[in-house]
């Protein structure tokens, strides 16, 4: 394979790429996000990839979208000097960029240019550790670049560590490069297959496991792998870096008076998530999709959590998750704002039931967490009586398998029994 200048060279350790970040404000847009903190997140996005070494990251006015090359003459000018100046070998576009104004910048500028959907898939393609979660990524990035082919595709073979964004041998015919990913598309297809029934099994066993489940969710860096460790004592990867925590982690947690839970750490979600990678959540978000309480933690201190709080919640109504799910809004980092503004927050919270202020670094408030949700658990698990024919010989199994059966009384036509159980087994349980 060719190298080019934006390859990963290991000879003498992982090459580093110069990378310049840009946030077009698109000042028509009404639906825009504030250009500082988008900015920001944007660059965070950016180091996520530690072959990534940001030089520069500025927010570019737009007072609407050249349909060509999404800048005008006059900026892809001062931004040419910019990044010649700086040497610059990757820009990265905060937004979404047509494959025409790719190809356009690319030439216009001498490097190449990712906007934000292929930096996001890059990121996964680099953490994504779980055999599923490698070959959606993979697909993901395949059915996007798909539309693009502005490199050569040779190098498909390739299986982690990057998809070929940064890197590549070159150019060859469009045609080639549509039949490599198609026939690359099929053998990925056939893989997934695969991991898919496996995964079935998988959930199977967890549904005979009798324990509630209690899911943790919430933007990126929101503090959710520090909360799972401090509740849980794992040793999830922590890190002040977005998308620390790929794939699903999943601990036992005995309550304090309260029933012992299963407690799930997702991926973080973040805005603009690419419509290409909710099929990578899956293996996540069954575990949401599943479970009894889920806990959305928010980055209380962070000056857009209100704005991150509305992306959680409308990519959880798109997944599916169920409206009656019990949810609790766990307000956390108050150890990083001012103590009157923390304090004040803590009295707000207390005022209603389904929010929890805390520190996970502190501990500050856990213990009225716990307390919300073993409560909350209490209230869902239910009696109830039932009569089983002799012939329903797997129902009778499965409610003994999952440790609900109080009393079993024989009768004439099968068993009456007397059942402890929670909404999600009682809807399992009508599923057999």
């Amino acid at each position: 394979m060719s190298k080019t200048s934006f390859q990963i060279d290991n000879t003498d350790g992982p090459r580093v790429t110069r990378a310049w970040v840009l946030h077009p404000e698109i000042r028509s847009d009404p639906d825009r996000r504030a250009p500082q903190p988008a900015l920001e997140e944007a660059v965070a996005l950016a180091r996520a990839l530690p072959q990534l070494e940001v030089v520069g990251a500025e927010v570019v006015p737009l007072r609407k979208v050249d349909a060509g090359k999404l800048f005008g003459k006059g900026k892809i000018a001062d931004l040419h000097d910019a990044l010649e100046a700086a040497e610059v070998e990757l820009v990265l576009v905060d937004g979404s960029v047509s494959p025409v104004q790719q190809r356009n910048l690319e030439k216009a500028w001498g490097v190449k240019l990712l906007d934000r959907t292929g930096l996001i898939l890059e990121i996964f393609s680099d953490r994504a550790a779980t055999r599923e979660g490698v070959l959606q990524v993979e697909m993901a990035a395949l059915n996007y670049q798909r539309t693009r082919l502005v490199r050569a595709w040779t190098h498909l073979e390739r299986q982690r560590g990057g998809l070929g964004f940064v890197g590549g041998p070159g150019e060859t015919q469009i045609e080639a490069d549509r039949r490599a990913i198609d026939e690359q598309l099929v053998r990925l297809r056939r893989q997934l297959d695969k991991v898919v029934k496996t995964r079935a099994l998988h959930r199977a066993a967890r549904a005979k496991v009798p324990y509630p489940i209690v899911a943790l969710v919430g933007y990126t860096n929101a503090g959710k792998s520090t909360l799972f460790n401090r509740l849980t004592g794992a040793d999830v990867m922590v890190k002040d870096m977005l998308f620390a925590t790929l794939d699903p982690t999943m601990r036992s947690l005995a309550l304090p008076d309260g029933p012992e839970i299963i407690l799930s750490d997702t991926v973080g979600f973040i805005s603009d998530l690419p419509t290409e990678l909710v099929a990578a959540f899956r293996a996540t978000l069954e575990e949401v999709l599943a479970a009894d309480i889920i806990l959305h933690v928010r980055d209380i201190s962070h000056a857009e959590t209100e704005e991150q709080a509305h992306d959680v919640r409308e990519i959880l109504t798109s997944l599916g998750v169920a409206k009656e799910t019990r949810t609790f809004e766990v307000w956390n980092k108050l150890d990083l704002l001012p103590p009157e503004t923390a304090e004040a927050l803590r009295q707000r919270a207390e005022r209603d039931p389904d929010m929890i202020a805390i520190s996970a670094i502190t501990g500050a408030g856990l213990d009225r967490l716990q307390t919300a949700v073993a409560e909350a658990l209490q209230g869902a698990v239910r009696v109830a009586e039932i009569s089983l024919a002799f012939s329903e010989g797997r129902k009778r199994a499965w409610l003994f398998e999952q440790d609900v059966v109080e009393k079993e009384t024989p009768s004439e036509t099968g068993f009456d029994l007397v059942v402890r159980w929670s909404a999600r087994q009682e809807a399992q349980f009508q599923g057999l």
